[in-house]
């Protein structure tokens, strides 16, 4: 994972979760039930992560999560209101092609997919999943799209050229 230098005490943070789980765990007495829960956090103005918690209760698990995910927030780079350019994110066997949009389309895409790309503040993109339909490996795979992002800037200081080189 890489370092993390966005503080989430000085953003407007809003949660919203994704999947709750009941899992079970095999012991010598019994089965020891407890609630696994998916949170995407963001302040849909470009800061967005996800996290995961768990716990016996359904709260703690989600006080948790939220806890987890503001560690790993992430910041997404726009042109506009869209992102810069179509990527791939991949988690586990969870795949999702992220699309930029014309001004108006909206935010076309299924599942969690659709609340991490609404969190993260985009309004005009389009997202297909592709392979497991698992709610929270998708979340993750579209942080992972999220986070290959690169500006034109980005990858003109890279490249040590102008922004107008790179843009033909």
């Amino acid at each position: 994972m890489r370092k993390n230098t966005i503080d989430a005490s000085k953003l407007e943070l809003k949660e919203s979760i994704v999947n709750i789980r009941r899992v079970a765990k095999t012991v010598k007495g019994g089965r020891n039930m407890r609630f696994s829960v998916t949170v995407v956090v963001g302040d849909e103005e470009g800061h967005v992560g996800v996290g995961l918690g768990k716990a016996r209760e359904i709260p703690e698990a989600v006080r948790k999560a939220i806890e987890d995910a503001k560690k790993r927030l992430i910041f997404v780079p726009t042109v506009g209101t869209t992102i810069p350019h179509r990527v791939l994110g991949i988690f586990g066997a969870g795949k999702v092609v992220i699309m930029p949009g014309s001004e108006g389309t909206g935010v076309i895409a299924g599942s969690s997919v659709r609340t991490v790309l609404e969190l993260a503040g985009v309004k005009d993109v389009r997202a297909k999943s592709i392979g497991s339909n698992n709610a929270g490996n998708m979340a993750y795979a579209t942080i992972e799209g999220l986070s290959n992002l690169k500006t034109v800037e980005l990858i003109s200081r890279l490249r040590g050229k102008s922004r107008e080189e790179i843009l033909g």
